[in-house]
C-alpha cells in the first residue's frame, strides 16, 4: 500500500514539477511571483484536447490509450501556451515594467490576468468535463504490490526526459547561460551585454510550454475542468519555494516532495483533506527555511 502511494506521489510530483519550473522561472528571472501561472497549465490542456477532437481518428500506439493525435496535440499546445503567455505580458507585465512598477503591483496583476484567463476557459469550452480518450487501461505492474496505467508510465517517463532537456539547454546553450545570468544579477547581466528582452520573452516561452505539458499530463492521468489550473496553485507555489525560488532541480525535487507527501497522507488522513498538505508543507518551509532547500541564505 505504501509502494503504491509511493508510486502515485512520483507521477503527481513529476507532473508539479513541470509547472512550478516556470514558477521558479518568474521569481528568479522576471523577480515576481506569477498567479497566472497555473491557468497556462489549464490554457494548455483545453488547446491539446481541441487539436485531439479535430484530428482524425488514430490507432492507440502500443499499450497506450492514445496515438499520434495527443503527441501532436501536446507540442501544438506548449507553442499555442507559449504564445498566450508571451501575449499576457505584451497587454499585462509588459507596459507595468516600462513603467516602473514594483513587484507587488505585478503580483497583483497576476491576479486580475489569473481571474480574466480562468472565465475565458468558462466561455470558450464551458464547465463540463473533458477526456483525451474514452479508452480503457489495465494496470500492468511494476514492482511487487505497485501496478500503474501504461499512460501513467508514460506521463512519468516524458516528465523527466523534459526536464533533463531543459537542464541541458540552460546549462550549454547560449540562451541559457543568458538566463542564468539574468537569474543571478540583471543588473550586471545587462552590463555585459545580454539582450534583456530577448530572455524576458524566452523565459516566458519556456514556462508558458512547460505549463502546457503539465496540462496536457494532468488531463491524461485524470479529467480536465477549468479549474483544475487553480487547484494546482499552491502545489506549484510550494514546490517553487520549497525548491529555493529559482533553481531548476530544487523545483523538480520540490514537485516530488509534494506529490509524494499528498499522496501518502492519505495513509493516516481522509483523502478529502490532502488538498491541505501543500499548505501545511508551505507553512513549514517558510518557517524553518524560508530560503528553500537549494536557496542561499539572506545576510543581513
Amino acid at each position: 500500500m505504501i509502494g503504491q502511494a509511493i508510486a502515485d506521489g512520483f507521477l503527481t510530483g513529476a507532473i508539479i514539477a513541470l509547472g512550478a519550473i516556470g514558477v521558479s522561472l518568474s521569481l528568479q528571472i522576471l523577480r515576481f511571483a506569477n498567479f497566472s501561472h497555473s491557468e497556462l497549465l489549464t490554457w494548455g490542456a483545453y488547446i491539446a484536447v481541441t487539436f485531439v477532437s479535430f484530428a482524425t481518428a488514430g490507432v492507440s500506439v502500443g499499450p497506450l490509450s492514445f496515438g499520434w493525435q495527443l503527441l501532436a496535440a501536446t507540442a501544438f499546445a506548449a507553442a499555442g501556451t507559449a504564445l498566450l503567455a508571451i501575449l499576457v505580458d505584451w497587454l499585462v507585465f509588459g507596459p507595468l515594467r516600462n513603467r516602473g512598477a514594483n513587484h507587488l503591483t505585478l503580483v497583483f496583476a497576476s491576479f486580475g490576468a489569473a481571474l480574466i484567463l480562468r472565465n475565458l476557459v468558462l466561455l470558450i469550452w464551458g464547465p463540463e468535463a473533458r477526456y483525451y480518450t474514452n479508452e480503457l487501461q489495465i494496470a500492468v505492474e511494476v514492482f511487487p504490490d505497485v501496478r500503474m496505467l501504461p499512460d501513467q508510465i508514460f506521463v512519468l517517463a516524458l516528465a523527466f526526459a523534459i526536464v533533463l532537456a531543459l537542464h541541458l539547454f540552460l546549462r550549454f546553450s547560449r540562451l541559457g547561460m543568458a538566463m542564468r545570468a539574468m537569474a543571478e544579477s540583471p543588473a550586471l547581466a545587462r552590463i555585459c551585454g545580454v539582450e534583456i528582452g530577448k530572455v524576458i520573452r524566452w523565459t516566458w516561452i519556456l514556462s508558458g510550454a512547460l505549463a502546457a505539458m503539465a496540462g496536457v499530463f494532468s488531463g491524461l492521468t485524470v479529467q480536465l475542468r477549468p479549474e483544475m489550473g487553480f487547484n494546482l496553485l499552491l502545489p506549484l507555489f510550494t514546490a517553487a519555494i520549497l525548491g529555493g525560488g529559482g533553481s531548476l532541480i530544487g523545483a523538480v525535487i520540490g514537485g516530488l516532495a509534494v506529490g509524494l507527501a499528498e499522496n501518502l497522507s492519505v495513509l493516516v488522513i481522509p483523502a478529502g483533506y490532502k488538498a491541505a498538505v501543500p499548505f501545511l508543507l508551505l507553512l513549514a518551509v517558510l518557517f524553518l527555511r524560508p530560503q528553500g532547500l537549494f536557496g542561499a541564505a539572506e545576510r543581513s
